[in-house]
């Protein structure tokens, strides 16, 4: 009784949270297109944004830094603008064009020209050797690239200088996504971050699938936003070509720790004579299976 109550609290926990991540990834963006309708200074939003994070971040660190008594990582004024400035400027004009696209844009144009950032993602994480180049990855950009043209074509909503600001801001988010990455994972920063998998990376993807599908029909029902049969059949190839990147990323951060592990035995003798012996036991059991067959 006492475990399957344990459970049923993980399990509602879990559901919660998924929730709170719903709601707040789904509600910025119509808060946001509220906003700018509202209040439309686009770039002011942006530096107010921007200027509040930057109060509470500085308030977290200084919260952090009384808990554990220890001095936090600080970076150098060198290191600020060669590594961090430019990860810093692209994320602020990723955010400003993208809450300007909202004057233009409706809810759904702007949700599925924001997804081809993964496409510019591959793109700087192959120009920056993160990423190698395979057959996969082109069937990927081909898919993103196409379904983002088959929903733009001919939409009845179309404006072009909404679609060229967000399209921008897709481009910036590419940048900045790889810059992070490059500067989160430099050990000798003290920044080593963002190569934690319960904070960044996504192993499935029906929570970006279902995330887009929920943006893209509260937007026809609540907004008025019109899609035609073109447009869905776009949406649906831009989300296979992301469906498969995230496949193929939880794929290859498998294969990853499988390596690091094998690695870590080979270095240990005792835990590598421990795996021998359980490969001899496994292969006696398989002989003695035939036999008696």
């Amino acid at each position: 009784m006492g475990a399957g109550a344990a459970a049923l609290g993980r399990a509602a926990l879990a559901a919660a949270l998924v929730l709170l991540y719903y709601g707040f990834s789904i509600g910025i963006t119509f808060y946001n297109k509220w906003l700018i309708k509202s209040f439309p200074f686009p770039l002011l939003a942006t530096l107010l944004h921007l200027l509040l994070i930057f109060a509470l971040s500085a308030l977290a660190r200084a919260l952090a830094r009384c808990r554990s008594g220890r001095p936090r990582a600080t970076l150098s004024w060198a290191d600020c603008l060669r590594r961090a400035a430019p990860a810093a400027l692209s994320t602020s004009l990723d955010i400003g064009l993208s809450n300007w696209s909202f004057l233009y844009v409706t809810v759904s144009l702007y949700t599925m020209t924001k997804s081809s950032a993964i496409l510019f993602i591959l793109l700087f994480s192959l120009l920056f050797k993160l990423e190698e180049m395979r057959v996969a990855l082109v069937l990927v950009v081909l898919l993103i690239a196409g379904g983002l043209f088959m929903f733009t074509y001919k939409s009845t909503q179309f404006n072009t200088q909404g679609f060229v600001l967000v399209l921008c801001a897709s481009f910036l988010g590419g940048v900045r996504w790889t810059l992070t990455q490059i500067l989160m994972q430099k050990a000798e920063l003290g920044l080593p971050l963002s190569i934690s998998e319960k904070l960044f990376h996504f192993h499935e993807a029906g929570m970006l699938l279902s995330l887009e599908i929920c943006v893209l029909f509260l937007a026809t029902h609540l907004l008025g936003d019109h899609l035609s049969l073109l447009n869905w059949l776009g949406f649906a190839v831009c989300l296979s070509g992301i469906s498969l990147h995230v496949i193929l990323k939880a794929i290859n951060a498998k294969g990853e720790k499988a390596l690091n592990l094998n690695e870590e035995a080979s270095s240990d003798p005792d835990l590598e004579l421990l795996l021998h012996h359980a490969e001899r036991g496994e292969e006696e059991e398989e002989v003695e299976t035939i036999q008696q067959h």
